[in-house]
């Protein structure tokens, strides 16, 4: 039988049922929206990956890699996210969800922060060791059955509950008070440098970003996170620009990566150019 590409097609000669690739799931319309995050994309993994069983890692104990998977994250010995991306993460559904709102991103932050928990909720923090900041789409993947289909499908609805529960759980259950901090920087950063990065990215961004800019506002809000670290935080560029890229990846589509890299080494540039002329 000849491989099948997901989604599935029928083929002409015996007709076979067609098989949707569901999207990903949003988040529950019974949060509130300040704990909403952002519409995690549609998506497929690589086969290799998408089917595959990764050994939970040990709390307290960096994540081990190999050559098919891509690292999990990292877990302090609270139980709580501590790297740099999981802020990163964090902040970019705190602009999203700000520009969504009309909010100021430090305060909604703040809001998030000291929101009170619903009476009987609970987190189960064995969902943090299941979460993967590194797990990002791809192309159509080729399986060779139903079956195989079935799982790769059941796999991406689980990975994208998942995601769901870790990015509306309220910040201080996922992020550790270090990771906490940052990500407050990072927004303000963001809030004291947007109306002069509106200008710079209404120069950058391709025309059909401009024609419409409500489809991209999570592509902006990584553009307006990734500017802020680099120009305001003085991050290292490229490092900065990685991070952004791979988030584009995680959450958004088409050519987002690729446009928002082109974009944000621009916008380096011309930060070089300035700093340049003001030593002359």
């Amino acid at each position: 039988m000849e491989g099948l590409l997901l989604p599935m097609c029928p083929s002409p000669s015996p007709p076979k049922p067609k098989t949707s690739i569901p999207q990903r799931s949003p988040f529950p319309s019974s949060l509130p929206t300040q704990n909403a995050a952002f519409y995690l994309r549609s998506s497929l993994r690589t086969s290799t990956f998408a089917l595959a069983q990764p050994e939970a890692p040990v709390l307290g104990q960096p994540a081990t890699t190999n050559n098919s998977l891509p690292a999990l994250p990292k877990i302090d010995k609270t139980g709580r996210f501590c790297s740099p991306r999981a802020a990163r993460e964090l902040a970019v559904s705190i602009i999203y969800a700000a520009c969504l709102e009309g909010l100021d991103p430090v305060r909604l932050f703040e809001k998030r922060m000291n929101a009170r928990r619903e009476v009987g909720y609970e987190f189960d923090k064995e969902k943090l060791l299941e979460y993967n900041h590194m797990s990002f789409g791809g192309p159509p993947v080729t399986v060779e059955s139903d079956e195989e289909a079935n799982k790769l499908l059941q796999h991406i609805e689980e990975e994208s509950a998942i995601e769901a529960e870790v990015l509306t759980a309220p910040p201080k259950l996922v992020y550790n008070k270090l990771i906490l901090r940052f990500t407050k920087k990072l927004l303000i950063a963001v809030r004291d440098a947007w109306d002069n990065h509106v200008q710079v990215i209404n120069k950058i961004v391709p025309q059909n970003w401009k024609n419409e800019p409500s489809g991209k506002i999570l592509e902006l809000s990584i553009l307006h996170l990734a500017m802020s670290e680099m120009a305001v935080l003085e991050a290292r560029h490229q490092i900065v620009i990685n991070e952004a890229v791979d988030l584009a990846k995680r959450f958004c589509d088409g050519a987002a990566p690729r446009i928002i890299n082109g974009c944000l080494r621009t916008f380096v540039r011309e930060l070089e150019l300035e700093a340049s002329n003001n030593q002359v």
